[in-house]
């Protein structure tokens, strides 16, 4: 019988890449993930790793073991939420992660909305990039998060996590009050503009790169920035031009124009596969299934002149 444990780390392995990751993510010791990798190889009688140079994959075999240890995390998971909806009442800790945009904006009323109708959990809330979410949900650092990507650059599913659509948002160019755009293609006409853009690697960076790519040319970033009330307040500045998301572009500053683009950022509620049917997920995904409604239903979209 293959060792749970052992699978999860050859499973780790697949996604982070090295050993050194894999250990840093269980707190483990190099050496201690390298014994229980070869320890299931033993336990497989195939070999699953093999080394090329300094680094170690996987082979076919592994590979295939890779995609059947999710199967099985998977039933677990479900298993755990069967159990767990046989007992009366929820308790225990929910560790939620969303985007700093979501974060100010949908949050707070899921979290007032789970405290009120199941006051024993006890909810735990970090922010973070879509980015770090499939890591944080395999090394169950979190429990359920929000994550995004945008219709000009989609990320390929996670094999261990499952999703239900929450949210399809507008994506808006902004710019200060008193600047020319071509109403036909508005990206384009910033070509020669500086950029304000978020960090390299975030999705909000690759969105904004990709959609200058799409409209024929390469930005000029002057200024990077996550949060997007700076991004807006360095728009107003004068300081450069930017994409902005629907939730992002609330209350923008007096100066700012917010053009609408046929893009899109699509936001999705992520839980390890398998888990969706725990009743703590169902009621953190029901809660901000309404939160978001709610929030929609309650302000107007952006201005555009």
């Amino acid at each position: 019988m293959l060792d749970v444990r052992r699978l999860v780390l050859l499973r780790d392995l697949a996604h982070l890449g090295t050993i050194a990751a894999v250990a840093d993510a269980h707190a483990y010791t190099p050496s201690a993930v390298s014994q229980q990798l070869a320890a299931l190889q033993r336990e497989a009688g195939v070999p699953l790793l093999e080394r090329t140079g300094r680094r170690v994959g996987l082979t076919p075999a592994g590979v295939a073991l890779v995609r059947h240890a999710e199967t099985v995390l998977a039933a677990l998971e479900s298993a755990d939420a069967a159990l767990v909806a046989a007992r009366t009442g929820l308790s225990g800790t929910v560790r939620i992660g969303a985007f700093p945009s979501a974060v100010r904006t949908l949050l707070p009323a899921a979290l007032v909305a789970l405290g009120r109708e199941h006051p024993a959990l006890d909810l735990m809330v970090t922010e973070l990039d879509p980015t770090a979410v499939p890591a944080a949900l395999r090394e169950r650092r979190l429990d359920v998060a929000l994550l995004h990507d945008y219709d000009v650059a989609p990320v390929p599913p996670d094999p261990a996590l499952d999703a239900e659509p929450l949210l399809t948002e507008t994506v808006y160019l902004a710019v200060t009050a008193d600047t020319p755009f071509d109403p036909a293609d508005p990206v384009r006409a910033t070509r020669d503009a500086d950029w304000v853009m978020g960090s390299p690697g975030t999705l909000c960076h690759t969105m904004a790169v990709r959609a200058c790519q799409l409209a024929g040319f390469t930005p000029t970033v002057r200024h990077h920035a996550d949060d997007f009330t700076a991004v807006l307040a360095l728009v107003a500045a004068g300081q450069g031009v930017a994409l902005v998301p629907q939730l992002g572009a609330e209350n923008p500053p007096p100066r700012v124009r917010l053009v609408p683009l046929p893009l899109r950022r699509l936001t999705r509620i992520a839980y390890r596969r398998g888990a969706g049917r725990h009743p703590a997920v169902a009621a953190c995904a029901a809660a901000l299934h309404a939160a978001t409604a709610a929030h929609l239903d309650g302000r107007e979209a952006p201005a555009s002149g």
